[in-house]
């Protein structure tokens, strides 16, 4: 009898399963060890912002494969609005039998800050399976500021505070919070302009009505490079291969600010940790493929697997770091 590759892996499950019992010192023959079953509905991966964008490639990526993988059909549900609040309380509703997995960005640590009364914890409320890739965020200004480092910047906003002003795709953005983050580490005020997504704060930061703003690093390159929008440094801990010569706003001198982006995939509460130890295993040998790779990069994200124990930490961490900016710079939703 042939044996699929779905059933390869659900055998290698169990095998892995039986060594784990034996290895924690158990018996083997005393104990019936079952792989975690999952339901023969299809598996929905929700992204709670509009297709076409990073969330979403990350989701139409792993999706086919996680498919294949598993025997299962698994589709992309797109559950946009209220800054991804919609789509994510769906998924700490739904069943934690491993029919629904959130696929998000960390811009749901923020919205545990900005949004106090929401009736579930973003944070809490969620399952941790795996962290999928990293994305960097550059700091860029319109070229008629005459600004040629961040120092720069730094300096006309200490002389004229509130004067200079800056774009983002909305409050609680990665972007607006990595300039709140970058205006608090170097005391200075400039003025926030919120627009209704990405792409009408970059037509007026091209066209000099707003002089400066936070950018995804694949986003801002073509523009970068036409000499459209001048890069001022990368708020990460390390330069970009995209961009190798542009600075980290610490070695511009402009404060050490890192404000990578995370994605990462979630379960619903109460999600069985032998569910968790399958999706993850399955996502992470997915990440580590070419094609995967490939397709992240052309979104200027970096594919990166993790433990779920080491997700829960990065998450819960980084949601401290956010909401103590939050009340610090006194930012709210509205």
């Amino acid at each position: 009898m042939q044996i699929t590759h779905c059933q390869h892996r659900w055998l290698a499950l169990k095998l892995g399963l039986l060594l784990a019992v034996a290895g924690a010192g158990g018996s083997v023959l005393a104990q019936t060890v079952q792989a975690p079953a999952l339901p023969q509905a299809p598996i929905r991966l929700i992204v709670p912002f509009t297709p076409g964008t990073g969330i979403d490639l990350i989701a139409r990526t792993v999706g086919p494969k996680l498919s294949e993988r598993l025997g299962r059909p698994v589709v992309v549900d797109n559950r946009a609005g209220a800054s991804g609040n919609i789509g994510t309380e769906a998924v700490v509703r739904a069943a934690p039998n491993g029919s629904t997995l959130l696929v998000t960005v960390n811009t749901l640590v923020m919205n545990a800050g900005l949004y106090p009364q929401l009736p579930f914890d973003p944070v809490k409320d969620l399952t941790p399976v795996t962290l999928t890739s990293w994305g960097q965020l550059i700091l860029v200004a319109y070229p008629k500021t005459g600004f040629k480092t961040a120092t720069d910047l730094v300096a006309a906003a200490r002389r004229s505070p509130g004067r200079l002003n800056y774009g983002s795709p909305g409050v609680g953005t990665p972007h607006h919070l990595s300039m709140e983050l970058f205006k608090a580490t170097a005391g200075v005020f400039v003025t926030h302009i919120p627009y209704r997504g990405t792409g009408p704060a970059l037509t007026d930061l091209l066209g000099g009505q707003i002089d400066t703003m936070f950018l995804p690093i694949h986003v801002a390159l073509p523009h970068v490079k036409a000499g459209r929008l001048l890069a001022l440094g990368i708020g990460s801990e390390k330069r970009h291969p995209l961009l190798p010569e542009l600075p980290t706003l610490a070695e511009a001198k402009a404060g050490k600010v890192n404000v990578d982006m995370w994605y990462g995939i979630f379960a619903p509460p109460g999600t069985s940790p032998e569910l968790v130890a399958l999706y993850n295993r399955e996502i992470r040998e997915i990440l580590q493929t070419e094609e995967v790779k490939k397709a992240f990069q052309t979104q200027g994200m970096d594919p990166s697997g993790s433990s779920a124990a080491e997700f829960q930490r990065l998450v819960e961490s980084d949601a401290r770091r956010w909401a103590q900016l939050i009340k610090t710079q006194g930012i709210t939703a509205n």
